[in-house]
């Protein structure tokens, strides 16, 4: 029986640290996307929801009855690193006029349980032409037509609208398209994470660019830490003791199973101060304990790894894109340049690599092609936190010395060929390797694999 006992306790734990890195990942879980993972949130929603309350102070909602698990991340600040990303090829972020698009439709979706896609087309363009705050919305442009599917066909893949009959993309080609939706407006009111309701600021038009920053730092501001005080700022104190050491917790482990990394220089001196202490490192090793974590500390700062990949919703390296090949190229002369990379540097490194490599990155292979690649690499590279910006100089980050590119190997050859530190021919990496994965083969005849060694930076 004690062995029985001990088993149910084991699975519960191994349940629950998945449960914490599934939801990290993919924040909102329906049943109808994924059932297997639904059913482990369901189960231990309890422990689950107490684990983010304590360590996040972030709020886990699960509907078992309408399938449905979202967990309601809020950061202190706001963040361009993670956009909203188009379900088509490519995966392109965002742009204004989606992100419009997006907003306008969810707000006119509330209200309903069915529509067709024209119906709603016109209750868009009314609400948009209606606000002089916003661009009037035109079904006869192609672009327009576009940029309103992938508005839909994003709040598709939350499962906030489901296709009835038809096909979202048939609106693209033809404004008379037939397609019938049915609305799940309790998910969808689900969607906006923010503790303060926009409608609630409701600001004149012309107060909004103005004041866009100061607006959206009330949108996440939360109650809890102290009132109207400022936390997010860091300059502003709680109300008392009990408040600010709450903050600090959270502030601290917000950012720590959001970001890539993180690093000691990014925190303020009181957050330094609370990890530094006995019961701040212990709740923190404990945190990352429970959710299953390996937490690599270093005197430039923390790292969590998920040795089963769960809570990762971008992997560096990996072959998902040109600007991740690229970033990964670009990355050991940045890391080699003293004082940070150039732009003339940089740019000089990617001529050379779309030189070598004349039938990758097509869409690089233009006269601005060499600049613009940069650009997406150095993007990159920002949002995992290997880089920082000095000016126009690019400089690497701690974080970078995990990743060294020590050697090729030709198609079909299984063994990775030594090469000498820095004149390893790079190529494009090849799955979705982790920062804990020791290495990724090459196949440098068709730039589509790379031998990466990833090493941690001194302690």
């Amino acid at each position: 029986m004690s062995n029985l006992a001990n088993q149910l306790v084991v699975a519960e734990r191994e349940e629950v640290a998945r449960g914490i890195r599934l939801l990290l990942g993919r924040p909102l879980i329906t049943e109808r996307a994924d059932p297997g993972s639904f059913d482990i949130i369901r189960r231990r929603k309890e422990p689950l929801a107490k684990w983010f309350d304590y360590s996040c102070g972030w709020t886990l909602v699960v509907e078992p009855r309408l399938g449905y698990a979202r967990l309601l991340k809020i950061r202190s600040g706001a963040d361009a690193s993670r956009p909203a990303r188009r379900t088509r090829a490519g995966h392109a972020p965002f742009d204004r006029l989606r992100y419009v698009l997006l907003c306008v439709v969810a707000a006119e979706l509330t209200p309903l349980s069915v529509t067709t896609i024209g119906l709603l087309a016109d209750r868009v363009a009314r609400a948009m032409g209606a606000d002089e705050a916003l661009p009037a919305f035109d079904t006869s442009s192609r672009r327009q037509r576009t940029a309103f599917a992938d508005a839909l066909r994003l709040l598709e893949s939350y499962g906030a609208l489901l296709t009835v009959d038809g096909a979202t993309d048939s609106f693209v080609e033809s404004v008379e398209a037939k397609v019938l939706y049915r609305v799940d407006a309790t998910l969808l009111m689900r969607l906006l994470a923010a503790p303060v309701g926009p409608s609630r600021l409701a600001p004149p038009a012309d107060d909004v660019a103005p004041r866009f920053g100061e607006l959206l730092r009330e949108l996440s501001r939360e109650q809890r830490y102290g009132g109207a005080a400022d936390v997010s700022a860091g300059d502003a104190p709680a109300l008392s003791e009990t408040q600010r050491n709450l903050w600090l917790r959270h502030s601290v482990l917000r950012r720590l199973f959001d970001d890539p990394v993180l690093y000691r220089h990014d925190l303020t001196d009181d957050e330094q101060t609370y990890l530094a202490s006995p019961t701040g490192r212990q709740i923190l090793r404990r945190a990352a304990e429970q959710a299953g974590f390996v937490l690599e500390e270093r005197a430039e700062g923390f790292l969590l790894v998920d040795p089963d990949g769960i809570a990762t919703d971008g992997t560096f390296p990996d072959d998902a894109g040109t600007a991740k090949v690229a970033a990964l190229l670009l990355l050991e002369p940045i890391a080699a340049a003293a004082g940070g990379a150039t732009p003339e540097q940089l740019g000089a490194e990617a001529v050379e690599l779309l030189g070598r490599f004349p039938r990758w990155a097509k869409t690089y292979q233009s006269a601005e092609g060499a600049r613009r690649l940069v650009s997406d690499a150095v993007a990159v590279l920002h949002d995992f936190g290997l880089v920082r910006r000095a000016g126009e100089r690019v400089i690497a980050l701690p974080a970078a010395a995990r990743y060294r590119v020590t050697g090729t190997a030709t198609a079909g050859n299984t063994t990775a060929e030594k090469a000498t530190p820095g004149k390893a021919t790079p190529a494009v990496p090849a799955g979705r390797a982790e920062p804990a994965d020791p290495a990724a083969s090459t196949d440098p005849a068709d730039p589509a694999k790379t031998t990466v060694d990833m090493e941690m930076g001194p302690s």
